[in-house]
């Protein structure tokens, strides 16, 4: 069973609680240390659209290209979804952009499955995209 704060720290990232997930941080949580199905605190806050946690969890020293139990990763969270700024961020993170699900799809292979071209495009050329400014 996953400690008690491992599930809020992965909660806190889907939230974009980054005030909260340095607390558990502090408190000993892992950015790394994903749930039961592998899910970290990196490929929650990548789903969710989180910029601002998935900046934090990056920079706090998140593996960018941890996958869980199936295979998806954070970039591939980020091309279903057509978060182009997620995709960004973690391409500028190093991102491997052949990662494979198992499935045998690459994050470009999800992106075109979904319709999401403007993702599709930014994982083409492994354009790196600046962090937005607020």
């Amino acid at each position: 069973m996953m400690p008690v704060q491992q599930q809020a720290m992965i909660l806190a990232a889907q939230r974009g609680e980054v005030d909260r997930m340095r607390e558990l941080i502090a408190k000993g949580a892992e950015v790394n240390q994903g749930d039961h199905k592998g899910v970290t605190p990196l490929m929650a806050a990548a789903y969710n659209h989180q910029h601002e946690a998935v900046k934090f969890l990056i920079d706090s020293g998140a593996g960018v290209n941890a996958a869980d139990s199936g295979g998806n990763t954070a970039l591939m969270a980020a091309a279903v979804k057509g978060y182009t700024d997620i995709a960004g961020q973690l391409i500028s993170a190093g991102a491997d952009l052949n990662l494979r699900h198992g499935n045998g799809d690459s994050a470009i292979e999800f992106a075109k499955r979904f319709g999401q071209d403007n993702v599709v495009e930014i994982l083409k050329t492994g354009l790196e995209i600046e962090y937005p400014a607020k």
